[in-house]
């Protein structure tokens, strides 16, 4: 584009917006955006408790463990049902008890490629938070999360939520998350819905959620 031209495009457009703006000088202005946003959760919030509902309104399953020694037959129970005999891990060591249930753990160390991931039944994570107002698990690449695509290509995921990492507000998530790292926000199952609204799970991520919340 030519010095002139780019002159006579922009003066053409000043032109234009200042003819918007004088047609509009008699409208009365818009309201102010409220930007007071609730920053803190709302007083004697059971955030626990709000998490595990909101995640259920999302057709996930939630399993939630208050004593540390239901985990094991709590998550064997919950991965047999499932069908799950062959699972995907990150390679931090967080979630190395999963070894003790008899399910094979295949663990993202040397980099798993597409297609080995896409034939494993299963992938397992912890997660960076979770908030109870939404449901949302966010997972942002930590040592038990691992890459995103490990969420991405199986068909089931089982995510390990203590009861300390929820907070109660997106806010209050936002604040403690790191911005400069990746993240996921999960709310459910993966879904979506064709132009006849039917919809259809899987598209963008595992059709099954399962959370085991500790705590």
């Amino acid at each position: 584009m030519t010095v002139e031209r780019y002159e006579a495009d922009r003066d053409a457009r000043t032109v234009i917006l200042d003819r918007l703006r004088t047609a509009l000088d008699d409208r009365p202005k818009p309201p102010p955006v409220r930007r007071a946003y609730r920053r803190e959760r709302p007083a004697g919030l059971d955030v626990a408790g709000r998490f595990a509902e909101r995640v259920a309104d999302y057709e996930a399953t939630v399993l939630r463990v208050h004593d540390t020694r239901d985990l094991l037959p709590a998550t064997s129970d919950l991965l047999r049902e499932a069908g799950v005999t062959r699972m995907a891990v990150p390679p931090g060591k967080k979630l190395a008890w999963l070894a003790r249930l008899g399910v094979e753990l295949v663990a993202d160390s040397p980099a798993l490629d597409r297609d080995t991931l896409g034939e494993i039944d299963a992938v397992a994570t912890g997660c960076a938070l979770a908030i109870a107002e939404t449901g949302t698990i966010v997972l942002d690449t930590g040592p038990d999360q691992g890459r995103r695509v490990l969420t991405l290509l199986p068909d089931y995921h089982l995510c390990v939520v203590r009861a300390d990492q929820i907070v109660g507000t997106v806010p209050e998530a936002i604040a403690r998350l790191d911005p400069r790292r990746p993240q996921t926000w999960i709310s459910g199952p993966s879904a979506t819905s064709d132009i006849e609204l039917a919809r259809v799970g899987g598209v963008h991520g595992p059709r099954t959620l399962h959370v085991l919340l500790i705590g």
